[in-house]
């Protein structure tokens, strides 16, 4: 039998080392980013990034704004908007009633209120029936990102070259020339009622009801006459407008808090 040479084991078994520490590299998990998202593991954003894809209370990268809490019968609700080229691009609810049949008015109402700020660019968005809770705190957070959104547009204007600012269709008080006025609360038979409204170039530009009946029967006459009741003020520019037929309390409330703001503005 031939012997094995010496030299050719120690070859052997280097070689065979050798191998060993290749293939154990090649299974080694990669640290690049890109592989483990892949892999179903994802790093770990930045507090910076994760608020900014959560949104603030100010202005954020795109415009996106978010409105106070408006706390209502069933629940609080918030809204979130993004303003680009002077218009409101994009409204969500970040929070809405929940629970129970709560589920139900906020999947039916949150929808239409959301599609009907960008058509209309304004809180002056109609109520929806069946969810006038709901509806009433949307408006009222809507105005408050509206708001929030003109405040943060002014600041960062310069002070020797203006800037574009959400134009008043979007409902703020953008512009020298433009004011936003709520008008003093008007006691009727079936509870408060007040009214706000945003004067530029000397009329009307939106006009809202912050308060209004509510409870009971109430609230049906108040879906009725307020979506109504606004227009009418910013068609007529003025508290000389028609009443809501079964809803004569809350439309003569409305007047008389709609004048009272008309005459805090300058008339």
């Amino acid at each position: 039998m031939r012997k094995s040479h010496p030299v050719r084991r120690v070859v052997l078994a280097t070689a065979a080392t050798v191998s060993g520490v290749v293939l154990m590299l090649s299974l080694k998990p990669s640290s690049d980013p890109a592989s483990a998202q892949a892999g179903g593991t994802i790093p770990q954003q930045t507090a910076a990034a994760q608020e900014s894809a959560q949104g603030g209370t100010g202005a954020a990268a795109g415009g996106a704004v978010t409105g106070d809490v408006v706390q209502t019968q069933y629940g609080p609700v918030q809204v979130r908007i993004t303003v680009s080229g002077n218009k409101i691009t994009k409204a969500e609810a970040v929070q809405a009633p929940k629970g129970g049949e709560s589920d139900q008015k906020t999947a039916l109402s949150i929808p239409k209120l959301t599609q009907d700020t960008l058509a209309k660019q304004s809180s002056q968005v109609d109520t929806v029936s069946g969810a006038t809770y709901t509806s009433e705190g949307y408006k009222k957070a809507l105005q408050s990102a509206i708001d929030k959104a003109n405040e943060a547009a002014s600041q960062a204007q310069p002070s020797t070259q203006p800037s574009a600012q959400p134009s008043q269709t979007a409902g703020g008080s953008a512009g020298s020339a433009a004011k936003t006025v709520t008008g003093a609360v008007s006691q009727t038979q079936y509870g408060p009622v007040q009214v706000r409204i945003t004067v530029s170039g000397g009329k009307i530009t939106n006009a809202e009801a912050v308060q209004a009946p509510k409870g009971g029967t109430s609230d049906q006459k108040t879906a009725l006459s307020i979506p109504k009741l606004n227009q009418e003020a910013v068609a007529a520019g003025s508290a000389d407008i028609d009443s809501v037929s079964g809803a004569t309390y809350t439309s003569e409330g409305y007047k008389k808090s709609l004048q009272s703001a008309l005459d805090q503005a300058g008339g």
